[in-house]
């Protein structure tokens, strides 16, 4: 009856701590997490993080600068797929989130790590390759910005913040 009741233990124990992971690994599968707002690094168990300058994303815009209310169309291109995504503005001069998205692509949700719709995250776990979205920049000047993404391509494996060019702030001196 010993071996029973431990063999009953450990199967208890498994099928929680399985549990546990499921529901860990699901609640990514619709959206990055507020906790990555600052660093924009995906909380996963035991992810492997690769270099940003060795991927197979770009950030593009077609504008090199902006001024204030401006909307700004921003593509993410990539030679693969992928599941998750993390998009933000930040201004250059010290690196805070900046700006709105108020167009997105099917499978992208807003997320509000400081302000309204100022970053944008995947909305499920269908593959992702080639994404379109609109950034507003604020009525007030915050000066040049950069677009950073953080992809994941599975669970496991992701880059973080992979950065656009420098798109200045039109009309500064």
């Amino acid at each position: 009856m010993e071996d029973g009741g431990k063999a009953h233990t450990a199967i208890v124990g498994w099928a929680c701590m399985t549990l546990c992971l499921v529901s860990y690994a699901a609640a990514f599968s619709q959206g990055a997490s507020l906790s990555a707002c600052t660093d924009m690094m995906p909380r996963h168990l035991r992810v492997q993080l690769h270099s940003s300058s060795n991927n197979y994303i770009t950030v593009h815009t077609n504008m090199s600068f902006y001024f204030p209310g401006d909307k700004v169309p921003v593509t993410v291109r990539s030679t693969r797929d992928y599941m998750g995504f993390m998009l933000q503005a930040r201004k250059v001069s010290n690196n805070e989130i900046t700006g709105t998205f108020i167009v997105l692509p099917p499978g992208s949700k807003l997320l509000t790590c400081f302000e309204d719709g100022d970053t944008v995250t995947h909305s499920d776990k269908s593959l992702k390759r080639n994404l379109s979205f609109v950034w507003k920049a604020p009525d007030q000047p915050v000066g040049d910005i950069k677009f950073f993404i953080s992809i994941v391509q599975s669970y496991f494996v992701y880059w973080a913040k992979i950065e656009s060019a420098v798109v200045a702030q039109g009309g500064q001196n």
